[in-house]
Order: C-alpha cells, then structure tokens, then sequence
C-alpha cells in the first residue's frame, strides 16, 4: 500500500507526543485566535488541522509548521513529515 492509500490512525502510538507539542504550542497560537488539532497518523506522516485565523494564513503553516515539525521529529524522530489540513476556500 503506498503513503497515498495509508488509513488515518486516529489512535496512534505517536499521538501522546503529538499532543504534548501541541499543548506546549497552544498557549501562543490562541494568543492569535487559532488553534491546531490533531487528525490522526497516515503512514509516516502526522496530520494536523489549523483553526481560527491560524486557517486559511499563510504565514501560520510556515512559523507554526516550522516551530511544531521540528519539536514533534525531536520527540518522535520516525515522523517523515507534518501536513496541514487547511480548511479555508
């Protein structure tokens, strides 16, 4: 089955760490009105979705995606890479 195919994993062994990124982030996202949620795991990749005014900003996947990729591969050095789900039309 290749990545593309992968089932979303809501409950994954990653998920522990994932949160604990998130909730050490959460704190400054909200300073800004947004928020991120985690998706779920597909193959190697750890899915999030950004909310708020964090949706839809382009600057928010690069500072935040920057900021939390690089602490959740610290934490969890298998993940190969953190996709956004962005909600914004």
């Amino acid at each position: 089955m290749d990545e593309m195919t992968q089932p979303i994993e809501m409950e994954h062994p990653w998920r522990e760490h994932v949160e604990a990124v998130l909730d050490e982030i959460r704190p400054a996202l909200e300073m800004h009105g947004g928020g991120a949620t985690f998706l779920g795991v597909s193959g190697k990749k750890v899915l999030l979705k950004l909310s708020g005014s964090c949706n839809g900003c382009p600057m928010s996947a690069m500072t935040f995606g920057i900021m939390a990729e690089d602490m959740i591969r610290e934490r969890v050095p298998e993940v190969e890479q953190v996709v956004y789900e962005d909600t914004a039309a």
